[in-house]
């Protein structure tokens, strides 16, 4: 019981400040709990449409297409692109969320993240026009400009703050002193094999691990192969 409780830190704490707004302020109490529902009731309404999205996006999207196109070494395009899909996206910024995590696992980088995040949030397509309409054209476009540049900037300063270790992930347990190799991620550049050839070796333009248990001597090495992986396909115990 109280392992649930510490785990549900949040929900518990929401659930004591309604018990109290209830004993202090009666109306104000019941006013929140309307408020909370019309939320409650939307997210009902839009997570599962959100959840196929991540589903489909897990599914159907090759790693190596993230990686390629919004990955660490995406440059320029990686940011176009993500501005692009935050301003053609639908639906509250709360969505975004399972979506950018799903890019994430499939290697997206963090500044990337930011960038879709930013635009999702603040310079949607639908918010633009109804910007320009009641703000002006050049209102509208004078604050995208200045807006695209503060969010690129966010984002590249969150990329050097935040580190991909630091964002809670879902990943498989490993024993220790072993390698695990997601071989649906690789994208056969072979830099694996070149660095330690001992332990990897890329047949049909993917690698696979000749041996899974890691040398003590060796292990320090096979870390390097680790960090290095342009794809993340690499775990190491």
């Amino acid at each position: 019981m109280i392992e649930k409780l510490k785990k549900n830190k949040f929900l518990v704490t929401v659930t004591l400040i309604y018990g109290i707004l209830f004993i202090t302020n009666t109306d104000k109490a019941v006013l929140s709990v309307k408020n909370s529902g019309y939320y409650i009731k939307e997210m009902l309404i839009i997570m599962p449409v959100v959840f196929l999205l991540t589903s489909l996006i897990e599914a159907w999207v090759p790693k190596k297409m993230i990686v390629k196109h919004l990955g660490d070494n995406s440059g320029l395009k990686g940011y176009f692109i993500s501005l692009l899909l935050g301003s053609v996206s639908a639906g509250p910024i709360y969505a975004a969320f399972p979506v950018c995590k799903t890019l994430l696992n499939k290697g997206a980088s963090i500044s990337n993240i930011v960038v879709i995040l930013s635009a999702w949030a603040v310079i949607k397509v639908p918010m633009l026009a109804n910007e320009a309409k009641f703000l002006g054209l050049k209102f509208m476009f004078i604050r995208w400009i200045f807006t695209t540049i503060s969010i690129i900037i966010m984002a590249y300063i969150i990329s050097k703050l935040v580190k991909r270790e630091d964002i809670p992930m879902e990943e498989e347990k490993i024993e220790e002193d072993t390698i695990l190799l997601r071989r649906e991620y690789c994208m056969g550049c072979g830099l694996c094999e070149k660095m330690s050839p001992q332990y990897f070796k890329v047949e049909n333009k993917k690698a696979k691990v000749l041996n899974k248990n890691i040398s003590y001597k060796n292990k320090k090495k096979v870390k390097e192969v680790q960090d290095k992986c342009p794809a993340k396909a690499i775990k190491v115990g």
